[in-house]
């Protein structure tokens, strides 16, 4: 199971040994940037009845078919309070936006064509065709599939679930990532470093990642460099259905993550990766967790987040990946295949360029400051001249 896979089969085996949905249920106000599990059903007609869309007066069409009618006022209909007779011939009644059309009305003309004395309201100008009516089911009918599984909840889906008479939405629910730090120097950001002392910066960015991929981060603290302890901090983490360990899976004398979740009942899927930087990457299996661990540079951890975390979290990763045109040449590429960290921008032209950082160096993150791209080059590619299109993996929006 020590046998180095590519990028490739990798992807493949974490496709297949995806985790099971689980849906919840939330109220409106929880439910934005989450995905429905279940089809949204409309629980209401909108509108419901028949509603004038202009402040004016209800009449029957036939009755001011000459300008200058004058018809008897007999009542009004506010939106939210229906009149509750029927509207006879030469009568008209006061109807406000929303207001529903009253019995025996068919037209609504608005009031700037119109003069009004007393219970008495004059027609200025002739109409002959009805207008300014919403019919009922306008916009949606009880019963209609108004939003279906799997779709993403934003603000305009928020309003319709509301109108649909819906407090509470049907969502899968969040995995919950366990972010499982590895190492007896590192440290708290805040902390007061000693000689030898490390901040442990990983979880930060690896949380916000996790959330932006639509999973709930928890810190799950850092282990120390033994077996019993990463197995102390596995044992917190039941409740967890994704474990992100970060270092602590090379070949080192202190390097125990691997030993300690395969103690732990843990199966190995894969072990190693045929990728730079990421070697060091692992995937297994207990049950319905998974454990996806990453190398411990900071810069590793989050290129191989990008390649294999946000996929395990459902994000595709083919939907992310373009062509982009080199803005400086690149060199031959070794036997591991390389994800460089770079820079893609938007021209006026609307090409897409692209640039690698200077400094691949994996514990650096000041790169990801402007990079928002992994240029992929695969085993043993030929270099490349400026202008050549390479394929690029898009971990933020492109730059204009």
């Amino acid at each position: 199971m020590s046998e180095l896979i590519s990028v490739d089969e990798a992807l493949a085996l974490i496709s297949a040994h995806q985790l099971t949905t689980k849906t919840e249920t939330v109220k409106l106000a929880e439910a934005l940037d989450r995905t429905l599990a279940t089809d949204l059903i409309a629980q209401t007609t909108r509108p419901p009845a028949a509603v004038s869309a202009m402040d004016g007066y209800a009449v029957r069409i036939t009755d001011i078919a000459a300008p200058n009618t004058i018809l008897e006022v007999i009542g009004e209909a506010p939106a939210g309070t229906p009149f509750d007779r029927k509207v006879k011939a030469n009568q008209a009644v006061r109807i406000f936006t929303g207001g529903e059309l009253p019995s025996g009305t068919n037209h609504v003309v608005i009031q700037e064509n119109t003069q009004r004395n007393a219970n008495k309201v004059t027609f200025l100008i002739a109409e002959a065709q009805p207008r300014f009516i919403r019919r009922a089911g306008l916009d949606f009918s009880e019963g209609e599939t108004l939003l279906t599984a799997r779709t993403k909840i934003g603000a305009a889906e928020l309003s319709i679930a509301a109108a649909a008479n819906h407090a509470e939405l049907n969502v899968i629910r969040r995995p919950r990532v366990g972010i499982l730090a590895n190492g007896n120097e590192l440290k708290p950001p805040g902390t007061r470093l000693n000689r030898g002392d490390i901040i442990n910066s990983n979880p930060a960015g690896l949380a916000a990642l996790i959330t932006r991929w639509g999973g709930e981060p928890v810190d799950l603290g850092i282990a120390g460099d033994s077996v019993p302890s990463i197995l102390r901090h596995i044992e917190a983490g039941k409740d967890i259905d994704i474990f992100m360990p970060v270092g602590g899976a090379s070949v080192g004398d202190h390097d125990h993550m691997r030993s300690a979740f395969s103690e732990a009942g843990f199966k190995p899927i894969f072990e190693k990766v045929a990728v730079k930087p990421g070697k060091p990457t692992w995937f297994s299996q207990r049950g319905p967790q998974r454990v996806l661990g990453l190398p411990g540079n900071p810069a590793s951890a989050l290129v191989c987040a990008h390649l294999f975390g946000a996929p395990l979290l459902r994000q595709s990763y083919t939907d992310r990946q373009i062509l982009a045109q080199l803005a400086a040449p690149l060199s031959e590429n070794g036997p591991r295949e390389q994800f460089l960290r770079a820079e893609a921008k938007l021209t006026a032209n609307g090409a897409i360029t692209v640039r690698a950082a200077d400094n691949q160096d994996s514990s650096l993150l000041k790169p990801f400051l402007t990079c928002n791209a992994l240029i992929r080059r695969h085993s043993k590619a030929m270099p490349l001249e400026q202008g050549q299109h390479v394929p690029i993996l898009l971990i933020r929006p492109l730059q204009t």
